[in-house]
């Protein structure tokens, strides 16, 4: 883990930095105000005045108006503070253009509202490495996402760095209206939304230290024994299947992946038994890579590297249902988390080979680099034995996801009724999947000469969606499903921007532990 994340008793997941908490007034020990500023035509205005009266404020408006803040989103300036306020300076991020009064309010205004508050926080965050204690009047205008956007835009992984460079922001104060206790639940209450934001946050942390651990120290092996470890704490129930139960069970896909590397593949089961066996079972699968050279279909050498990341769907089940486990969801949550490593070797899979997946269906592998979904399906047809009402999968699966939807939005497809409502709730919390079809017209071309099934078509068109297609083939009838493809979202190899730094994003813990708490509140 992170060499900046100490364990606290009370958490199964390490406690990542900041320590944050809900506050009324501003501690004298603070060093550095966090203030949010608007964009406007007459010139910017702060979003919020906390301990700012009248005349401070104007002053530090002032002060931050003569170095050029203007307010625009993303960008940030730090001034000395005047003598009454009780910090050394001010650091002001700007939020973008003050909201339209007159807007009817709706679930996707409130999430584009939440959302640029998570954005500057982590802006601000990743300007205060070095800091001791902050404070911040973001959290006025929503607890919860400022306490996220802390959290995640503090993160590093410094794991093999013998000069870890400046530490994240140690602590940030959080002024909230009333920090006093409520009982009417994580919505009603500043510190109640904190907490709950903070652990979804340091779940999320966990995602990306999986993700940015090298393949070096991260293998299948490795990977399971850590998940074991991580259910075990949690009260979960773990099972880890080795290559000789896999062998035994019928997991041709995650053998036929597996069988290049020295490193056996494994399996692992991790069950939450918070619905009690009543209400709506869950299941949820992850792509668990944790290197892909392609195998004999060798991807180019020109960023490889970032195949390290391709257990991310992987590193976000897991910590999902850890996290189910420790909010007390009260659901059924089963999780099913394939890992192998997909290498060239004179034991490797070739190009038209063909192996029998676990549900008994044979595919005829076309393209040794199409393989997360060849081990998501033999995890798919395990999980629908269970008999689940849902049925959650995400991976890093295609190139196509990015041709089509970029790097930062993932493509959510699946049964339509399902699918558009993760979509909808991926986007409420900042996680942006859009819904995509999965056009029948492409069924046809994964039609094998000698099997039931071909793992790609026969062209590049509507590459994501073939392969939503694909493991279609697997989910049982009945069953609502959703796949979330990730392959951008999920690693981010660009600069860092917001809340997200450069490495493992931890895309999409947040939007399955949203629809999650949607399924326990509304079935």
């Amino acid at each position: 883990m992170s060499a900046s994340h100490t364990a606290p008793a009370s958490s199964t997941f390490p406690a990542p930095a900041p320590r944050l908490a809900a506050v009324t007034a501003v501690d004298p020990a603070a060093e550095v105000l966090v203030v949010g500023l608007f964009k406007g035509e007459a010139g910017p205005s702060l979003a919020d005045l906390g301990p700012l009266s009248g005349g401070l404020a104007a002053d530090v408006l002032a002060r931050l108006e003569s170095v050029g803040a203007d307010g625009a989103a993303a960008t940030v300036q730090r001034v000395p503070a005047p003598p009454d306020l009780g910090v050394a300076s001010v650091l002001a991020v700007g939020l973008g253009d003050v909201p339209d009064p007159s807007a009817e309010p709706d679930d996707a205004a409130a999430g584009e509202a939440e959302e640029r508050l998570r954005q500057a926080a982590g802006t601000a965050a990743r300007a205060l490495d070095g800091v001791e204690h902050a404070v911040t009047t973001l959290s006025l205008r929503g607890a919860g996402p400022t306490a996220e956007g802390f959290v995640l835009g503090a993160y590093r992984y410094t794991e093999f760095k013998s000069a870890p460079g400046p530490s994240p922001v140690g602590r940030v104060d959080l002024l909230v209206p009333d920090a006093g206790g409520s009982d009417d639940g994580v919505g009603a209450d500043p510190a109640a939304q904190v907490e709950h934001a903070a652990t979804v946050a340091a779940a999320v942390v966990v995602a990306r230290d999986f993700v940015n651990t090298p393949p070096s120290h991260l293998y299948p092996a490795e990977f399971a024994d850590r998940a074991r470890a991580l259910g075990t704490v949690t009260g979960l129930h773990v099972e880890v299947l080795d290559e000789d139960d896999l062998a035994e069970g019928g997991y041709g896909g995650i053998l036929g992946v597996g069988k290049g590397s020295s490193r056996p593949p494994r399996l692992v089961r991790m069950a939450h038994r918070g619905g009690e066996g009543s209400g709506p079972g869950v299941a949820l699968v992850g792509k668990g890579v944790t290197f892909d050279s392609g195998g004999i279909s060798i991807k180019p050498a020109a960023g490889m590297e970032n195949m390290t990341s391709d257990m991310g769907g992987a590193a976000a089940v897991v910590a999902t249902v850890v996290l189910a486990a420790q909010l007390g969801i009260p659901l059924d949550i089963t999780a099913y988390v394939p890992m192998a490593e997909n290498l060239p070797s004179a034991t490797a899979q070739r190009p038209g080979d063909v192996l029998t997946q676990y549900n008994g269906t044979t595919v005829e592998v076309i393209n040794t680099d199409a393989e997360g979904r060849l081990i998501l399906a033999d995890a798919i047809a395990r999980a629908c034995e269970d008999s689940p009402a849902y049925l959650i999968d995400t991976a890093t699966l295609t190139g196509a996801q990015m041709v089509a939807l970029g790097s930062r939005t993932p493509g959510v497809m699946g049964t339509d009724e399902f699918r558009d409502r993760v979509a909808r709730i991926s986007r409420t919390v900042g996680e942006n999947g859009w819904p995509m079809p999965l056009s029948e017209e492409l069924r046809a071309d994964l039609d094998s000469k000698v099997a039931d099934l071909a793992n790609v078509t026969n062209h590049r068109w509507g590459g994501m969606l073939a392969a939503g297609l694909f493991l279609r083939e697997f989910v049982a009838d009945g069953v609502q499903w959703a796949h979330l493809d990730v392959a951008g979202p999920a690693y981010n190899t660009g600069g860092a921007f917001g809340y997200t730094g450069k490495g493992g994003t931890g895309v999409p813990v947040r939007t399955m532990i949203a629809v999650l708490e949607d399924i326990a509140s509304n079935g």
